[in-house]
């Protein structure tokens, strides 16, 4: 039984007793009369539980304002000591993803708290934590307040107006969309949206938002059909509903990686005689499907279709020109 178990059961023995002995509260926890003297202090220093000693009862009872017996509730929700490292760990790796650091601010005091809860006798648990550590590449900047108005019209099911950079066409849009859900996807965070100028789906980089201003028009729903239809049938962020099927071959050595890693939910894998390993990727626009067969070099062959195959020709020709003219 680990300490949060047996806080639950002192705050049982208590409301079910008039008064429960030392004795008793060893036996039925099963520890030592020093560990229920510390699992006390710890209930009534720490967590304000009005647990006290009654000389006249010889006891310990619950009291509030003289009154015994009275219904107490440990505040909060309570975990076991692993829980508790598990809810913490997804914490700190929520905060190290976060952007502008607003759910770090926000999440604190629950974060010290449950720190508070397992740091006696498990060891320093701030020095635990520094042991999960994430590295984003290419992370872009995100300004925390426009990040916090976009997080509220979701909640709220409000439109926003945006000022956004297109960097395609290097051109700032003016667009009013209702939010539909975020999207952290390769270390940045992408809002999937409505546009009421295109009256269509698009996805939005939130860091190419400039200025955001919440309406207070209600948002237009999507239902999660359509929205996975749009953003999740075909490769990639932005690609929209898939179109074609690219069938792609890696070397036996690249096999190694790529077998264990899904580039789409929806690919056909096939493992050939000679240790290849061929995948069917849907896809609608091709440009970074593209950029992730050019990250695999020469341990990948695009078989089909045509049109892509000679797009990754014309690329790799256009780079070896870049090398091969500065010789």
């Amino acid at each position: 039984m680990d300490r949060t178990e047996r806080f639950y059961k002192i705050q049982s023995l208590l409301r079910q007793n008039r008064s429960v002995t030392m004795r008793q509260m060893c036996e039925s926890l099963e520890v030592s009369r020093a560990t229920v003297c510390r699992d006390l202090d710890y209930l009534k220093d720490r967590l304000g539980f009005p647990v006290v000693w009654d000389r006249t009862v010889r006891g310990y009872t619950l009291s509030e304002d003289g009154q015994f017996g009275a219904s107490h509730e440990l505040p909060g929700f309570w975990l076991n000591e692993r829980e508790i490292y598990v809810l913490l760990s997804m914490i700190e790796i929520t905060s190290q993803l976060e952007a502008g650091g607003l759910l770090a601010t926000n999440i604190a005091p629950i974060k010290q708290r449950l720190m508070q809860i397992l740091e006696q006798g498990v060891g320093d648990v701030s020095t635990a934590l520094q042991r999960i550590k994430i590295s984003p590449i290419a992370q872009r900047h995100i300004s925390s307040d426009h990040f916090q108005v976009v997080a509220q019209s979701l909640v709220a099911r409000k439109r926003l107006h945006i000022d956004y950079y297109a960097r395609q066409t290097d051109q700032s849009v003016q667009r009013t969309i209702s939010p539909q859900r975020l999207i952290y996807y390769r270390d940045n965070w992408y809002l999937d949206a409505y546009c009421h100028l295109r009256e269509g789906l698009r996805s939005f980089s939130v860091d190419a938002i400039k200025a955001v201003k919440l309406l207070t028009d209600d948002a237009r729903a999507v239902n999660e059909e359509e929205l996975a239809h749009v953003f999740e049938s075909s490769y990639g962020i932005f690609n929209g509903p898939s179109r074609q099927l690219a069938r792609l071959k890696f070397t036996p050595f690249r096999a190694r990686w790529v077998a264990r890693e899904r580039w789409h939910p929806n690919q056909v894998s096939t493992v050939l005689p000679d240790g290849s390993y061929q995948i069917d990727v849907p896809y609608g626009e091709d440009w970074e499907l593209i950029q992730d067969i050019l990250k695999q070099g020469a341990d990948v062959e695009v078989l089909s279709p045509t049109a892509l195959r000679d797009k990754i020709k014309a690329l790799t020709q256009d780079m070896s020109q870049i090398y091969l003219s500065n010789q």
